[in-house]
C-alpha cells in the first residue's frame, strides 16, 4: 500500500488527468484496477475531501501509464497487465485478446445446459488468454478440461493463468487450430466452447485504434464474412463433440440467422441462440445427436 494522500489534495489530481484527455471511465477503471481506489472509495472522497486516501502504488506510476495510454491508445489492459472478468483476475498481454464483459455470459450459458452431468469432458477453443478454459476449470472442478490455440505465447499465459487461479485444475493445453490437436479425444467431449474471430475482415479497419492496433488480428479477423473459424468449429463438432454434447460459441451481433442455420443444415439439434447483456443475439447453440 502506497502512503495516504489528502483527499482533496487527490481529487485535484485525478481533474488535472482527466483534462489531458482520454475518458474519464477509462482513468476512473484504471483507478480502480491498478491503485485499488473502487468506485465506492472514490465517491467516499468526492463526499469528504478533507479524509486521507491510500492508493496501491503512486501517483507517479498512474501518470506514467495513462500518459502511455493517451500517446499511442494502447489498451489499459496491457499497460497493467491485468483484467478483471467475471470472479477473477488475469493476466493480460499483447499476445491473447482482452476478455471482453459480454464473454462472460458465455459461461453462465454453457453452464445451464450441463446441470445434470456430474463429471464430463469441455473444450474451450481459441483459449486465447485463459479467460473461459479458467472459469470452467472453477466451475466443473471434476470435469476433464482441454484448451486450444495457434498461438504458443497465448498457451503459455493462459497457462499461467490456470496455475495462478485454479491450479488443481485437470486441463491440457494443446498447441493447433481449433479441434485439430483434440483429434486423440475425438467423440467424448460433452461441451465445447470458443469466442472465435469473428469480425468480418473489411471492418477490421473500421475498429477503435485501441483494438486494430493493439490487438492480435488472428484474433479479430474472421474472413470476408467473419465467420471463417466459426464455420470450422461447428464443422468439427459434428465428430468432435460425444452424443448430446453441446457447442456453444460467441459470434458478431448480425451473424446469429446465418450460424443457427448453419448448425441446423449439417445436423445439429436443439439449436438455439442466447442474447448477451444488451439484448443483442450473440450466443449460439447446438447439440449433437
Amino acid at each position: 500500500m502506497f502512503k495516504s494522500i489528502p483527499g482533496d489534495a487527490f481529487l485535484q489530481w485525478r481533474r488535472k488527468m482527466i483534462i489531458t484527455g482520454g475518458r474519464k471511465v477509462d482513468f476512473d477503471w484504471l483507478l480502480y484496477i491498478a491503485a485499488g481506489v473502487s468506485w465506492a472509495k472514490l465517491q467516499s472522497i468526492i463526499l469528504n475531501p478533507e479524509t486521507f486516501i491510500s492508493l496501491d502504488i503512486s501517483t507517479a506510476e498512474l501518470e506514467f501509464i495513462w500518459e502511455s495510454h493517451l500517446k499511442d491508445q494502447t489498451p489499459l489492459q496491457y499497460l497493467i497487465s491485468k483484467c478483471p472478468w467475471r470472479d477473477i483476475e488475469l493476466e493480460v498481454s499483447s499476445e491473447a485478446l482482452i476478455p471482453r464483459q459480454e464473454t462472460e455470459l458465455l459461461i453462465d450459458v454453457a453452464l445451464k445446459k450441463i446441470t445434470n452431468v456430474d463429471c464430463g469432458r469441455w473444450a474451450d477453443l481459441g483459449t486465447g488468454s485463459g479467460a473461459i478454459a479458467v472459469s470452467l476449470a472453477k466451475s466443473l472442478s471434476d470435469w476433464n478440461g482441454h484448451a486450444t490455440d495457434i498461438s504458443n505465447e497465448a498457451l503459455e499465459l493462459a497457462k499461467r493463468n490456470l496455475k495462478s487461479i485454479a491450479p488443481n485444475a485437470n486441463v491440457r493445453f494443446s498447441m493447433g487450430d481449433w479441434w485439430e490437436p483434440l483429434k486423440r479425444w475425438r467423440g467424448s467431449f460433452d461441451l465445447v466452447l470458443s469466442n472465435p474471430p469473428y469480425i468480418p475482415s473489411d471492418l477490421i479497419e473500421k475498429l477503435e485504434p485501441v483494438v486494430k492496433n493493439h490487438e492480435p488480428i488472428l484474433a479479430l479477423d474472421g474472413g470476408k464474412d467473419g465467420m471463417n473459424a466459426s464455420r470450422k468449429i461447428i464443422l468439427g463438432a459434428l465428430n468432435g463433440l460425444a452424443k448430446g454434447g453441446w457447442l456453444i460459441l460467441e459470434h458478431h451481433f448480425d451473424q446469429s440467422e446465418k450460424i443457427t442455420s448453419f448448425m441446423k443444415n449439417i445436423g445439429m439439434e436443439e439449436v438455439s441462440f442466447e442474447k448477451d447483456l444488451s439484448g443483442i443475439k450473440r450466443y449460439a447453440i447446438c447439440r449433437r445427436k
